[in-house]
């Protein structure tokens, strides 16, 4: 039928979909984005906590804010830009027993990223952990750090493609959520939620895809699905594309699960001030108090650690964060937070994972995940970003572009 047929089939609604729908919505080509969960955000999701509070589930920053294109969105949609500085960047922001140590793991961490920048170009890959320093009592620390801005552990990642992340330090939030202002996007897109898809068969004239709630034909797909998805599923492709699923499985989504927690006593901590569980170990949280004035603790959990506490859910977050935090502040923080809400990213079957680092290796390979297949088969999403990997702007990026390959392949609408 006619309304089955379209130019070009974006399959994802996340920030890469929907800013490849954005795109094509001035393009003339007719255009449908399907999506397996029932709502639009994919990885960037806000929710409304128990006591009332936004949070966000998924990202939660803008990196990069001054030239990030998802900060001039949230301001057309009329959302509040926060621009003060993130607690992890400040030593005066530590609190509890550790702070004193704040400014001199910041000064470890920069010296270990200035070695992982440092390396000449064309100096074979490596394991970030090859680039600690042997000996620097930080080192577990700087390990743990990993596993919240990677998902994964030092030894897992590669230092070309840490080295090729493009970052200029300056981080805002949005005071209604990250994931709402992605979600946005949305409303002017057209968007099946609750359609996964199943196959996409190139052996035709056209391609088609064959969803939960029937079949389409489309002259060209944009495929933003998460890298994990990929990798897991090399069916989806008929014939398939051992390079694809390949390049995906180089470029695993690591793990960072966040677990909100309302702050009965606010008072007793300042705005945007932060503990780090156990400073001598990898397998540890940090945790956030009170982000933007809120009466919450925003706890995070990366890598191996999110893994192994997403086999029990929301009670085994809270269980290991408050034994960290009674660790650190005494035994009367047992009555001085509750658990509201804690998402494990690795069992989110329509995820498998939070966000992309290479294997030592395989930097090369976002180049080829994010390659055209016969100038109609097009990719996107974070895990394709050489220098935005693992943020929503790098996604939102990637969309966009995946959208002018298939504009320019496609030329003038198609006649269906």
């Amino acid at each position: 039928m006619a309304h089955d047929e379209f130019d070009v089939v974006v399959v994802g609604a996340g920030a890469a979909g929907l800013a490849a729908a954005e795109r094509l919505a001035t393009s003339g080509l007719s255009h449908l984005v399907l999506e397996a969960r029932e709502r639009p955000g994919g990885r960037a999701w806000t929710t409304r906590l128990g006591n009332g509070e936004v949070a966000d589930l998924g990202c939660g920053w803008l990196h990069s804010a001054a030239t990030n294109p998802l900060a001039g969105v949230a301001e057309r949609q009329g959302l509040t830009l926060d621009k003060s500085p993130p607690p992890w960047g400040r030593a005066s922001a530590q609190v509890g027993p550790n702070r004193s140590s704040a400014g001199a793991f910041l000064a470890a961490l920069g010296r270990f990223r200035e070695r992982v920048d440092a390396r000449p170009p064309g100096a074979p890959d490596v394991a970030c952990s090859a680039l600690l320093q042997p000996g620097d009592p930080f080192n577990p620390l700087i390990d743990a750090v990993s596993t919240y801005y990677s998902g994964a552990e030092l030894e897992k990642v590669s230092a070309v493609d840490l080295a090729a992340y493009e970052d200029s330090g300056v981080n805002w939030r949005v005071r209604e959520g990250l994931g709402a202002v992605v979600a946005g996007l949305a409303a002017a897109a057209p968007v099946r939620y609750s359609c996964p898809v199943r196959a996409i068969d190139r052996r035709g004239a056209r391609l088609a895809v064959d969803t939960d709630l029937g079949a389409l034909g489309a002259a060209a797909v944009i495929v933003t699905l998460p890298s994990n998805v990929l990798a897991a599923t090399p069916d989806l492709f008929r014939p398939a594309l051992p390079d694809k699923t390949e390049a995906a499985s180089r470029l695993p989504l690591g793990l960072a699960d966040k677990l909100y927690m309302e702050l009965l006593a606010p008072d007793d901590f300042p705005v945007d001030s932060r503990a780090f569980g156990d400073i001598g170990r990898r397998a540890t949280g940090a945790y956030q108090f009170r982000p933007l004035g809120r009466p919450l603790v925003e706890g995070y959990f990366g890598g191996e650690l999110a893994e192994g506490l997403e086999r029990g859910d929301l009670a085994a977050a809270f269980d290991f964060a408050l034994g960290e935090l009674v660790g650190l502040f005494g035994a009367g923080f047992r009555a001085a937070v509750r658990p509201l809400a804690f998402h494990g990213w690795h069992s989110d079957p329509w995820a498998l994972g939070a966000y992309s680092y290479a294997r030592p290796g395989c930097a090369g390979s976002r180049l080829m995940l994010a390659a055209a297949v016969e100038d109609r088969l097009f990719f996107a999403g974070e895990a394709c970003s050489p220098e935005s990997y693992s943020t929503a702007h790098g996604a939102y990026r990637s969309g966009q572009a995946a959208a002018e390959k298939a504009i320019r392949a496609l030329g003038t609408p198609a006649r269906l």
